[in-house]
């Protein structure tokens, strides 16, 4: 008898590891797959404290299990990268130190971004500073592991992938919580069971469109779900939760990824006079207040779980991540959203080859959500075609700056970044040229420690246009 392989011992590199409750979630759902378990984890950050518990956490949670799993930390990128077969990425460039001008600038100009990490001024500096960061993580994979899969979760997603996708050659997809996590909650509005919905969704990360949303799972014979979900909008209680979303479904005829804070800076129509903001945005909700203030109860647990003192919970979670890993190591079929090119100038096949044009009425260099396909041989884009019209009109309003910005990330020119945020549809709603001109500059001001590639502004730019 033929002597049989050896088990495969992926190995998975975490890059920003010190987000320890996301951390944690993505450790028990990739040790919760068989084919997984034996593998090792390279847990990497800088910060050596967060570091230090997510890695005594995995630990305790291999030994409570009693997993042949290895669980590694370093400070050092390159040795987590180094023969990896997945990499997984949840990075936020400048932590709430740059986070708080992205949204505090913007504020005394007018611009009140509630989240402020995907399009607008604090999206598009968000996307400065962590661009020129993924692109040297790409470059190390290049030379360490250039077989490997980049998993990223960091946001702007779509800039941040655009970028990524533009200046290196490592396969890559960005994954997001808001597909799944949008579909479950339209679930709750019209009392159907999650296990029963199934829906084709596509456009650009947090802006994508749920185009067929149905009860069972056979195709154009299931029972089509809008009607109830147009019938349930009339219920104020309903209508309430989501007012932002299901406003733009009345006038646009679909549901859109995202929540509703969300969904407002995106667009011009429910942040820009008093009574919009009081209809459509009230109560008001702050991430970044959130952030500065919380103490996580989750954190504190976690610490007693990395002790011993409680056990670690093992229940897996409806992260896309683990069932990606799983499925290309045991070449299980499965189905779900990611973040892709537009134009695939490679496949994201093992094997690579020629893409196509997956929404064909966006940019073919843009960034997109579209479902896709995965099994042994890789992740596989579904091609969607046209998007309905004016939804992907709405598209390509962000689309706009999101192309202005990654350029301007990759080539330090500050002129594209002015551009970019002149072109953001709320803040253009809301201030002058001239205004946007001087808000950025204070931007620049504020964050130029993180933002090297680019060179101060010359006299003649400087005097190129009146402020």
């Amino acid at each position: 008898m033929s002597k049989s392989a050896p088990k495969r011992r992926p190995k998975i590199a975490m890059i920003g590891a010190g987000s320890v409750v996301f951390a944690k979630r993505l450790l028990t759902d990739l040790l919760s797959w068989p084919a997984l378990q034996g593998g090792e984890i390279a847990l990497m950050d800088v910060h050596q404290g967060r570091l230090d518990m997510i890695h005594a956490l995995g630990t305790r949670l291999v030994q409570q299990e009693h997993l042949p799993a290895t669980i590694t930390k370093t400070t050092d990128r390159r040795t987590a990268l180094d023969g990896a077969d997945y990499v997984v990425c949840s990075i936020q460039v400048g932590g709430l130190e740059m986070y708080e001008p992205d949204v505090e600038i913007p504020r005394r100009y007018g611009i009140d971004q509630t989240v402020g990490d995907t399009l607008g001024p604090g999206g598009v500096f968000r996307g400065l500073r962590t661009i020129p960061v993924l692109v040297s993580i790409g470059q190390d994979m290049e030379e360490l592991c250039p077989h490997a899969l980049f998993i990223n979760y960091s946001n702007p997603m779509n800039m941040n992938m655009w970028g990524f996708s533009a200046a290196t050659k490592i396969r890559s997809i960005g994954l997001c919580h808001s597909v799944q996590g949008t579909a479950g909650r339209l679930a709750r509005f019209m009392d159907v069971p999650f296990e029963e919905i199934s829906f084709w969704c596509a456009g650009i990360n947090h802006q994508a469109w749920y185009l067929d949303l149905r009860r069972g799972h056979g195709g154009a014979r299931g029972q089509d779900l809008y009607p109830l979900l147009r019938q349930q909008m009339n219920d104020p209680q309903i209508l309430a939760q989501d007012r932002v979303r299901f406003e733009v479904m009345r006038h646009f005829g679909y549901f859109v990824t995202e929540s509703s804070h969300h969904m407002s800076e995106y667009v011009p129509w429910f942040r820009t006079t008093k009574e919009c903001i009081e209809e459509f945005t009230t109560p008001r909700w702050d991430y970044f207040e959130i952030c500065k203030n919380r103490h996580d109860p989750h954190y504190d647990k976690m610490e007693r779980q990395a002790r011993g003192e409680e056990p670690v919970e093992t229940q897996r979670t409806h992260e896309y991540c683990s069932f990606i890993v799983n499925s290309m190591e045991t070449n299980t079929p499965y189905v779900m959203n990611a973040n892709v090119p537009n134009t695939l100038g490679r496949s994201m096949q093992r094997n690579g080859g020629a893409g196509s044009l997956l929404i064909s009425n966006l940019p073919p260099n843009c960034n997109v959500e579209v479902p896709c396909l995965v099994d042994g041989s890789g992740v596989r884009p579904c091609a969607v075609g046209d998007l309905p019209e004016a939804c992907a009109a709405i598209n390509r309003t962000n689309v706009n700056v999101q192309a202005l910005a990654v350029e301007g990330a990759l080539t330090g020119d500050r002129e594209t970044i002015y551009r970019a945020v002149q072109l953001d549809p709320l803040t253009s709603a809301l201030l002058s040229l001239s205004k946007i001109r001087e808000m950025v500059d204070e931007l620049f001001a504020a964050e130029a420690e993180y933002l090297p590639q680019f060179r101060p502004q010359s006299s003649l730019q400087r005097h190129a246009l009146p402020v």
